[in-house]
């Protein structure tokens, strides 16, 4: 007789189903798997993970002998997490278990595994859609921006950012440290897959309508905003960072060209007020820049991120001392050009002051002041947030 120990060791795939109240769907789920694994010989499992059902579906997928295993925290990110903490398997296959995907599909994805892939995903785009499978604002809006976006933001190299069929090794997927608990999980995946240099595949899958004869779980904009909000979260580059800089360039810009006067553009006159105006921007953007850093530094101190080469060489150079030194400088300029204009004032009598004439050296004056003050403040937090922490007992 196997023990339990030795039968776990000598399954290569689980199949694991995520299941809410799918009773009209899941057994006929359940069954394709098995003839998958049947048919193609692999030492298999077909794992359901129910997250709370009340239609009997844990039932229907025990009866029909799947392995059960309950999840009580609700969300899709959380049954998968669940699933694949159970799967006993060297090799995962991931799949809706509302009648959506074919689980006889696997074998691709199987094939990919076994050559050495980290993750394989299903391409719904480069095999065939049926009709009435996909809502149109999903198939031409949603899934295209949100792959699009995963593409230009992390160079993710896939086609069809959120199917819900896909493959990957245990280990390699459970190594990334997942922790979302919703719909975004399915971007979380993809995303720490692309940043921690694992490799990633794509073949083409059918997406058949689903045999629910009630609303999906899926919350269009509701979950969609929920992927579009954990991609800006994990990329302070684009979030902070590159917006900051434009800022800040813009501001500088405008207020270099004004310095030496008033300006015309056509019949429109920009003079001090604008310079106001462009100082704010600079001093925003300089606030978007250092958020950027912060986050970055926060997410690589926390796993949240890989290591940053780049920031690695800038800590190198720009340390607490040089921080507060740029700080101090900058701040000091800004306060004589005051003190300057203080002077200037004292002369007149302490009355009337022309103000298209001194706003051009108390705006920049001041701009110069705060920005030196939060060099010198940004300095010291980044200092704590690159404390490293002792483990207890250390």
């Amino acid at each position: 007789m196997v023990r339990t120990s030795e039968a776990a060791a000598q399954v290569e795939l689980s199949i694991v189903m995520p299941c809410l109240n799918e009773s009209q769907t899941l057994a006929v789920c359940i069954a394709r798997a098995q003839r998958f694994i049947a048919a193609s010989g692999v030492v298999g499992e077909v794992v359901v993970v129910d997250n709370g059902s009340t239609d009997g579906s844990a039932e229907i997928a025990a009866a029909a002998g799947a392995r059960v295993v309950h999840v009580a925290e609700p969300g899709y990110g959380s049954a998968l997490l669940g699933g694949i903490a159970a799967a006993r398997g060297i090799y995962v296959v991931m799949g809706d278990s509302d009648g959506s995907y074919d689980f006889a599909e696997a074998g691709p994805l199987l094939e990919q595994l076994r050559a050495g892939v980290d993750l394989v995903m299903g391409n719904r785009f480069a095999g065939w859609i049926a009709p009435g499978a996909m809502p149109w604002k999903h198939r031409w809006i949603g899934n295209p921006l949100l792959s699009g976006l995963g593409r230009l933001l992390f160079g993710v190299p896939v086609g069809d950012f959120h199917s819900g069929l896909r493959g990957f090794r245990k280990d390699s997927i459970e190594a990334l440290g997942l922790c979302t608990t919703g719909m975004e999980f399915a971007s979380e995946m993809v995303i720490k897959s692309t940043l921690q240099g694992l490799r990633l595949a794509e073949v083409p899958i059918t997406l058949y309508k689903d045999g629910r004869n009630r609303p999906p779980h899926l919350r269009s904009f509701h979950d969609g905003w929920r992927h579009l909000r954990f991609m800006l979260l994990y990329s302070p580059r684009w979030l902070f960072l590159l917006p900051g800089l434009g800022l800040m360039a813009l501001g500088l810009a405008v207020m270099g060209w004004l310095l030496p006067g008033p300006q015309w553009i056509g019949r429109v006159a920009f003079d001090v007020h604008t310079i106001l105006v462009a100082s704010i921007a600079c001093l925003m953007g300089f606030q978007a820049v250092c958020f950027a850093v912060f986050s970055r530094v926060f997410a690589v101190t926390q796993g949240l991120l890989p290591e940053s080469p780049m920031l690695t060489r800038l800590f190198r150079v720009v340390t607490l001392e040089t921080g507060l030194l740029a700080g101090a400088i900058m701040g000091g300029a800004g306060l004589l050009a005051l003190v300057g204009c203080a002077a200037y004032w004292r002369d007149l009598g302490f009355g009337d002051l022309p103000y298209q004439t001194t706003l051009r050296i108390v705006i920049p004056a001041t701009m110069l002041l705060a920005l030196g003050t939060q060099v010198v403040f940004a300095s010291f937090f980044l200092s704590v947030l690159g404390l490293r922490r002792r483990a207890p007992g250390a």
